[in-house]
């Protein structure tokens, strides 16, 4: 999945009014699994000018980016962090790992030749999902629609739900980064 979608629906299932503790730990367990890959793409491409068909052809499929993509997908590393935060009674630490669990558990299911060692540091098995989010060879077409449409629901949904401006503001840019890198051709050329 695109980043965007994950922080709409760790955001739509975790997210709580008045909490921004918990609204916090929502945010960062939907976003942290994808940090690395922000890192090491952003260095790759910016500060060392290698090309994107380098960086995402060739270096994200590398054993080095691999094994650095393995501990931050890793379900035993959130399930953990979730199990730490049961065992301390914090909702925020909970909160934290459930949303880094949604994050993977979507991520394993909508990676075809792409996805990630989600079993380290017991196993570096990667599950080749038969179907993607983004490759229409494997019903991309049909799956990123879908996921723009459930995090366009998802906002909205949320809009409702949340009143502040700063909370409203986070979901439509959300919504948007998610929908308009789709609607927008569709728009463009009809």
């Amino acid at each position: 999945m695109n980043t965007p979608a994950h922080l709409v629906i760790g955001l739509a299932a975790f997210a709580r009014r008045d909490s921004p503790r918990i609204n916090t730990a929502a945010f960062a367990g939907s976003l942290l699994p994808d940090v690395s890959l922000y890192l090491l793409g952003s260095y790759a491409l910016f500060v060392s000018n290698i090309p994107p068909s380098v960086v995402f052809g060739e270096m994200y499929f590398s054993d080095d980016w691999q094994r650095v993509f393995a501990v931050d997908n890793s379900v035993f590393l959130w399930g953990c962090i979730l199990l730490a935060g049961w065992l301390a009674r914090k909702d925020w630490v909970i909160v934290l790992g459930a949303a880094g669990l949604v994050h993977i558990s979507f991520d394993f299911l909508l990676h075809h030749d792409d996805g990630r060692a989600h079993f380290w540091p017991l196993s570096d098995w990667i599950f080749n999902s038969p179907v993607s989010y983004w490759d229409p060879t494997q019903y991309g077409n049909i799956v990123g629609p879908i996921e723009g449409l459930v995090c366009l629901g998802l906002a909205g949904w949320m809009l409702l739900r949340f009143r502040s401006k700063l909370a409203r503001a986070m979901i439509i840019i959300l919504a948007a980064l998610e929908v308009v890198p789709v609607l927008g051709p569709l728009l463009a050329f009809g």
